[in-house]
């Protein structure tokens, strides 16, 4: 009985810390008892024998030691350790609904797959099925579970962040920002969510001291340029005679590593004082790993750091082996702008590693929450776009080609018109507007030069009077690209013979039922 109480009463504790963090900050004493204390000793060693191990295994992607990046000797004030208890009952909570989501997705994905037993059964049931029960099959889709699941990472990736948070408080290195969800999963859609990588853009800002200035390429178009991003120290005496702690290491560079913990900004995550993309990924990809250790442990979830040099690729496994992708990317702010510079994959010729790509990512997240507001209860856009970015998989078409289609439609078509009921129209519509696209070799952006982009995305002025460019511009310049699409888009219909418009609804049959 008296154990059965004590678990009972851990179990009110740890549900009240939850509520109270939920609430209100949670308020930590600042004495430890010598129990603790011996803990948080014992900890710290494991730490920095997995840290050196973790350093081992990074340290060849780099062209230079990479072995202070991190201080796995820094130490922990008790302010901190508490901080780290206030959040930790959290966690354990939002692991438990990211796991209970999880096994929910697999679930449905196990009475999905034994709804067929080969691809002749698909065939039968597909002509017997009707249009009614199809477009019924296909609203069923797991957009909103999507959606759900991408609050729970992004709150998940959250907490991580402020762990690091704690760990680099007392460095000379950048700080990391909120993240911000990006791409396809935060948009509301995806081509197939047994793998849907869930991107997040973690903004930096410079530490105290420093300052970054950014480099634009002029050589290409808007959102199809790179550029870099130049370290400089700064004058900070003003601040120091004002405040009386804030030294100035542009002029005492002798105290800069006396008051810091860590290694040197400039010297470790610098090449040439430009920010290097692969280092500060490479320490990133250290700092999460440590931060990961030192949250509460959970039996059913298990963190695998992926080979990635731009980025921080993580898999995550619930108990049920399903596994979840998630991919952290660095960026650094044009401005006040929406429009980052981002450590994405290089695209091809560039092999510089200070080189970072212009991105718009937070601004297309942004217009699908702007058209979820507008649109009306039962809107299919973001069904439309999942279906046609499945169809398209494995041919020249790329899902962002696809997605742009869908920008451009729901800007032209009412809103009002795009409800589940009229949900063949629309699906016809993206057919047509792609058919007559890939006759004209064009396919404008979205972003830039088009009037019709809502006012509440708040574009740079470069932006609303740039040219937009043409994202079929290879197919003007190859004729090969060009017929390899046109071939592509026929594999789309059953029947390439027969001339538009098509039903959708026979595209459907012929193509995916699921």
């Amino acid at each position: 009985k008296n154990h059965d109480l004590q678990v009972m009463a851990r179990g009110i504790v740890l549900g009240l810390a939850m509520l109270g963090f939920s609430l209100q900050p949670l308020k930590v004493s600042d004495q430890i008892d010598l129990a603790t204390q011996q803990r948080m000793q014992q900890r710290e060693q494991q730490l920095s024998w997995e840290m050196t191990w973790l350093q081992q295994e990074v340290v060849h992607t780099m062209e230079e030691p990479q072995n202070r990046l991190f201080r796995t000797d820094m130490p922990f004030t008790t302010w901190e350790m508490g901080l780290f208890g206030a959040f930790a009952g959290a966690l354990m909570l939002l692991f438990g609904l990211f796991c209970m989501s999880m096994q929910q997705d697999f679930d449905d994905g196990s009475s999905d797959e034994s709804t067929s037993s080969s691809e002749e059964e698909e065939e039968d049931l597909a002509n017997e099925w009707g249009e009614e029960r199809l477009l019924e099959q296909i609203n069923q889709w797991p957009v909103q579970c999507l959606a759900k699941r991408s609050k729970v990472v992004q709150a998940l990736v959250e907490d991580l962040l402020h762990a690091c948070h704690l760990l680099t408080s007392k460095t000379l290195l950048p700080r990391l920002e909120p993240c911000i969800g990006v791409g396809s999963a935060f948009e509301g859609w995806s081509s197939d969510h047994d793998t849907t990588v869930y991107n997040l853009l973690v903004p930096l800002k410079p530490p105290t001291g420093h300052s970054f200035h950014l480099e634009l390429g002029t050589g290409g178009e808007l959102l199809d340029r790179h550029g870099r991003v130049r370290v400089q120290l700064e004058c900070v005496c003003q601040r120091e005679q004002l405040l009386g702690y804030a030294l100035c290491f542009l002029h005492h560079p002798e105290v800069k590593l006396g008051r810091h913990e860590g290694p040197d900004f400039l010297q470790y995550l610098c090449t040439h004082s430009y920010l290097d993309v692969e280092k500060t990924s490479c320490w990133l990809q250290l700092v999460v790993m440590n931060a990961w250790l030192l949250l509460p442990p959970s039996h059913r979830c298990k963190l695998r750091l992926l080979p990635a040099s731009r980025s921080c690729k993580l898999r995550l496994t619930s108990a049920s082996g399903r596994p979840l992708f998630i991919d952290i990317l660095l960026g650094v702010q044009q401005g006040d702008s929406r429009i980052y510079l981002t450590s994405q994959e290089a695209e091809a010729g560039l092999t510089s590693s200070t080189m970072w790509l212009e991105s718009c990512a937070v601004l297309e997240v942004l217009f699908f929450r702007v058209m979820a507001r507008q649109a009306p209860r039962g809107s299919c856009h973001l069904e439309c776009l999942q279906l046609f970015a499945h169809l398209v998989r494995g041919t020249s078409f790329s899902s962002y080609c696809l997605k742009t289609v869908v920008m451009h439609l729901l800007t032209t078509i009412p809103l009002s018109s795009w409800h589940r009921a009229h949900m063949v129209e629309r699906l016809n519509d993206i057919l047509h507007y792609l058919h007559r696209c890939l006759e004209r070799k064009q396919l404008h952006h979205f972003l830039l030069g088009n009037k019709r982009v809502p006012a509440e995305l708040l574009l740079p002025p470069a932006f609303q009077t740039a040219s937009p460019p043409n994202l079929f511009q290879h197919m003007a310049q190859e004729q090969d690209a060009h017929a390899q699409a046109l071939r592509d888009f026929g594999k789309l219909l059953p029947q390439p013979h027969v001339p538009l418009p098509q039903s959708p609804v026979r595209l459907l049959k012929h193509n995916c039922v699921s």
